[in-house]
């Protein structure tokens, strides 16, 4: 089967048959003809019994499509939007990311400023295609860009140009086909249930309320500095609703979480008398166990949390396992969780982690059981 195209959008007339298309006057075959309709989808029609009439009726199609409301509406998109430049389109998209906190957009104006604008700033929008997406792509690579770097820079391209092809600037997609950088973070570094016993009290007070709470709940430092006996839900049930923000140093909804959203996961007995332990001894503001040390009117900061590791990490005492971070107490969340066939859905969703493809990838390896463990496993029914 062969096609013959028409002027770029018509869309093409064509014969299911076995003769060549210089024979297609002359055979006794219908022309059929293939188009997008209105809503972009690709149609056929059939029955036509000359090349004039196939095209007669595309023509028909396409000015219909192209005089219909809709099809005006896309060709003024295009019009307003195909020769503005990256930068000044990406001011109004960013102005429509209402559900980005602080930190995010901060991050946002970083891959902007570093990565995205110097390449693209005064690149006509109308312009992008796959092979100028390939080519940054390989530029990054030539830089020495970090493959986190890559993966985020080319994720906020993706979300700006998809918001471009919903407008109709493009007829296809210019991400498709292209292979995205690959991500995949380093194995966590995860201390022992020893080493965490000791690393908790190897400091004051306030970085052992902390570690209990990473340790036992997978709470992010930056949550943990928000605990609030209004948490305690339940026994056994702690309610993450806040984080302090490290950059603003105010109460903030949860990262990748709206204002008002939450998520609840296990409260073990030690860390709830741990909480509770702390409110007795040093009482609360509002429910607030943490507050600033020099003005208990504002926030616990988070800096105070790296200042009380670095001091711990100096310390000859304590044992540390080599590489480790203080986010290591969340990894042990995960890997005591994970360790005792926790399922992992259910471990993504307490650690707030945006999908369980990033849960995934951090602890995989901590997952229990092989291929040879799962054949016997599934042999047991099959046997009986």
């Amino acid at each position: 089967m062969a096609t013959t195209g028409l002027i770029r959008g018509m869309g093409t007339f064509f014969k299911e048959c076995e003769h060549p298309e210089s024979r297609w006057s002359r055979c006794p075959h219908e022309y059929k003809i293939r188009y997008r309709n209105a809503a972009g989808r690709q149609s056929e029609e059939s029955g036509f019994a000359t090349q004039d009439k196939a095209k007669a009726r595309l023509a028909e199609v396409y000015y219909a499509r192209k005089n219909s409301p809709q099809g005006q509406r896309k060709a003024e998109r295009i019009q307003k939007y195909s020769p503005m430049q990256f930068e000044q389109y990406v001011k109004e998209w960013k102005a429509g990311q209402r559900d980005l906190g602080p930190g995010s957009i901060r991050h946002l104006d970083s891959l902007l400023e570093h990565h995205l604008y110097p390449a693209f700033r005064s690149r006509k929008m109308g312009t992008f295609d796959h092979k100028v997406v390939e080519a940054f792509i390989q530029t990054m690579e030539r830089n020495g860009v970090g493959i986190a770097t890559q993966s985020h820079t080319f994720d906020k391209l993706k979300s700006i140009l998809l918001d471009a092809h919903r407008l109709g600037l493009y007829d296809e997609s210019p991400l498709a086909g292209v292979k995205p950088p690959q991500y995949n973070p380093k194995r966590a570094v995860i201390p022992s249930p020893m080493q965490v016993q000791g690393i908790r009290e190897a400091d004051n007070d306030m970085f052992l309320l902390v570690a209990d709470l990473m340790s036992g709940c997978g709470l992010r430092n930056a949550e943990a500095c928000a605990v609030n006996l209004g948490c305690l839900v339940a026994d056994d049930v702690y309610r993450v609703s806040e984080q302090v923000n490290p950059t603003t140093n105010q109460y903030a909804p949860l990262k990748h979480r709206k204002e008002g959203d939450y998520r609840d996961g296990p409260l073990p007995a030690r860390v709830r008398r741990t909480v509770e332990w702390y409110a007795d001894k040093y009482g609360t503001v509002d429910g607030y166990l943490l507050r600033h040390p020099l003005d208990p009117d504002k926030p616990f900061p988070t800096y105070y949390i790296a200042n009380a590791w670095r001091r711990i990490r100096k310390r000859d005492d304590v044992d540390i396992p080599e590489g480790m971070v203080v986010y290591g107490l969340r990894h042990f969340f995960a890997s005591n969780c994970l360790s005792h066939n926790i399922p992992i859905t259910d471990v993504a969703e307490w650690m707030g982690h945006r999908s369980i493809d990033i849960t995934f990838k951090v602890y995989r390896h901590l997952m229990p059981g092989s291929v040879s463990q799962a054949a016997q496993i599934l042999n047991l029914d099959l046997a009986a």
